[in-house]
């Protein structure tokens, strides 16, 4: 069992950047792929990035390829994403995941979700 922690979420002006981290629990967290999500207002939820277990892989979405950043710390359980250049229209809530298997792409492919942190950007 995983139960994921997100933080870091809050208001930021256009351009500016937040940290999020996701906190897991137990000590297979290395066993897991990571991801990112995230829901907008009146859009589905959509991928935005992944790591894979070892953490040499990451996996971004083209629209925010160049700006995020995930990496992890298996020591200590945690992934984190570096939203650089933000615009309002990445407001939306950020979900980790963890995956055993599957394309880090597709939600589907997650077996344990976090809360959510609310990510808000003004212009």
């Amino acid at each position: 069992q995983v139960r994921l922690i997100e933080s870091g979420g809050g208001l930021v002006q256009a351009g500016g950047s937040l940290r999020l981290s996701c906190a897991a629990s137990g000590r297979t967290f290395s066993y897991y792929a990571m991801g990112w999500f995230r829901r907008a207002p009146g859009k589905d939820r959509e991928f935005v990035a992944a790591i894979n277990r070892p953490g040499g892989s990451t996996y971004y979405a083209d629209f925010v390829k160049g700006r995020f950043t995930i990496s992890r710390d298996n020591a200590k359980n945690t992934v984190y994403l570096q939203m650089n250049s933000l615009r309002p229209e990445d407001t939306a809530v950020y979900y980790c995941a963890a995956s055993v298997s599957g394309s880090v792409y597709y939600s589907r492919n997650y077996d344990y979700w976090g809360q959510g942190t609310q990510v808000t950007v003004s212009s």
